[in-house]
C-alpha cells in the first residue's frame, strides 16, 4: 500500500514538473511577444517623430546626437544602411558616408603635416571650415561615427585616445601597440617630444623597449628625429605639436 503511495506520489511530482516547465515556457513566449509588440510600438512612434523632425535632425548636429541615442536605446542603427526608411526620410546614411570621404580627403591632403595621425579637433576645424554654406555644423559625434563606418576599409583609420580629453585620427595602415600608444600619451604631456630616457623614467621599461617603440614610430613616419637636443636623441611628434599650437 504505501509502496504504491510512493510510485503514485513521484508519478504526480513528475507531472506538476512538466506542468511547470510548459507553463514557465508559455509565460516567456507571452512575455516576448508583448516586448515584441512593444517595441514595434516605440519604432512607429520614432518614425513618426524622425518624419516630422527631418529637417531639424539634419542641419542641427544636437539634436542630431540626440537622435541617435533615442535610436541606439532601442537598437534601431539608421547608419547600418544608406538604403531603406532611415535613408529615404533623413538622408542620415548618406550624410554619413559623405563626411567619411571628407574625413578621408582632409587626412591624406595633411598627412605630410601630420604624419598620419590628425588631432580630433582639428579634424572638425577643417570639415566646418570646407564645408558648403547650407550644411550643418559638424560635431565630434558626427565624425566619431563617420570613421567607424571607414572601419570596413581595414585599420587604416581609427580613433586613438592620449588623454580624457584629445584623440587622435590614425590615417596611416598599421596598429599601434600597447607600448607605442604610451609613447604618444607620454609625448602629448611633454610638449610633444620625449627621448629614450624619459620614457625608462616615466614609464618604467627597460632602455631596450623605449628604444623600440620610438624607433617603430620614427620609421613609419609619425614621429621625426632631433639629434641636435641636449638631452640627446629626441623625437617630435607633428600631430601633437600641432594640437598645442592650437
Amino acid at each position: 500500500m504505501h509502496r504504491r503511495s510512493g510510485i503514485a506520489g513521484i508519478k504526480e511530482r513528475a507531472q506538476m514538473q512538466i506542468r511547470y516547465e510548459e507553463k514557465r515556457k508559455q509565460m516567456a513566449e507571452d512575455a516576448a511577444a508583448n516586448l515584441h509588440r512593444q517595441l514595434e510600438t516605440v519604432k512607429s512612434s520614432l518614425e513618426y517623430f524622425a518624419s516630422k523632425y527631418q529637417s531639424r535632425i539634419r542641419q542641427d548636429h544636437a539634436f542630431r546626437t540626440e537622435f541617435q541615442s533615442m535610436c541606439a536605446n532601442i537598437g534601431v542603427d539608421p547608419l547600418a544602411s544608406s538604403d531603406g526608411y532611415w535613408s529615404k526620410i533623413l538622408g542620415i546614411g548618406d550624410f554619413y558616408y559623405h563626411l567619411a570621404v571628407r574625413i578621408i580627403e582632409i587626412c591624406m591632403a595633411n598627412q605630410r603635416k601630420t604624419a598620419g595621425l590628425m588631432p580630433l579637433e582639428e579634424l572638425i576645424l577643417e570639415l566646418n571650415k570646407t564645408k558648403s554654406s547650407h550644411e550643418s555644423d559638424i560635431c565630434q559625434d558626427d565624425v566619431i561615427r563617420a570613421i567607424k563606418k571607414l572601419q570596413c576599409l581595414g585599420n587604416g583609420f581609427k580613433l586613438i585616445r592620449i588623454s580624457d580629453s584629445r584623440q587622435l585620427v590614425q590615417s596611416v595602415p598599421g596598429e599601434l601597440s600597447m607600448d607605442q600608444t604610451e609613447v604618444l600619451k607620454l609625448a602629448e604631456s611633454h610638449a610633444a617630444h620625449i627621448n629614450v630616457q624619459q620614457c625608462v623614467k616615466k614609464l618604467g621599461w627597460t632602455h631596450e623597449r623605449a628604444h623600440a617603440a620610438l624607433e617603430y614610430l620614427m620609421q613609419e613616419g609619425m614621429a621625426w628625429v632631433d639629434e641636435s637636443d641636449n638631452t640627446g636623441r629626441s623625437y617630435w611628434f607633428p600631430s601633437l605639436l600641432t594640437t598645442k599650437a592650437n
